[in-house]
């Protein structure tokens, strides 16, 4: 795997402000707002940083939490976890382990096989969809 580093000029430059705000800020976006939300077309999800694979479109389930959700990334080597304590709450925050955007926070509430929840913003994602069309929606 190779690491990828840019300059803060150059994340505010390539990711719109409310992709950087989240990926870069470890914000969120408000639930039930994603672009992919709701979304259950078959494909793959990308880093909005960099363009790594993240999430499969057959493992993503409707948790009812208002933020895509996921039972396992595609390759957990590419996924990172650090413990967030921000808002008085102990989490395991999930970072793109490539570029280390910030993509949400994982929960040990999710379906078999793995009882995990990868609860990501859609704003840190981009869709490819099986046919190969990358969804350009901002």
């Amino acid at each position: 795997m190779i690491k990828i580093t840019k300059s803060d000029a150059q994340w505010r430059q390539e990711l719109s402000p409310e992709e950087y705000q989240v990926a870069r800020m470890k914000g969120t976006e408000r639930a039930f707002t994603g672009r992919y939300w709701n979304l259950n077309e078959p494909g793959i999800y990308r880093c909005v940083g960099c363009g790594t694979e993240l999430f499969a479109s057959d493992t993503k389930f409707d948790a009812g939490c208002g933020w895509p959700s996921y039972f396992e990334p595609i390759n957990p080597e590419l996924v990172r976890e650090e413990v967030d304590t921000s808002h008085g709450m102990i989490r395991t925050e999930v970072l793109c382990a490539v570029c280390d955007s910030h993509l949400g926070h994982v929960f040990p509430d999710g379906p078999p096989p793995t009882g995990l929840r990868y609860c990501i913003n859609s704003v840190s994602l981009r869709f490819e969809p099986v046919s190969g069309k990358t969804d350009n929606a901002t």
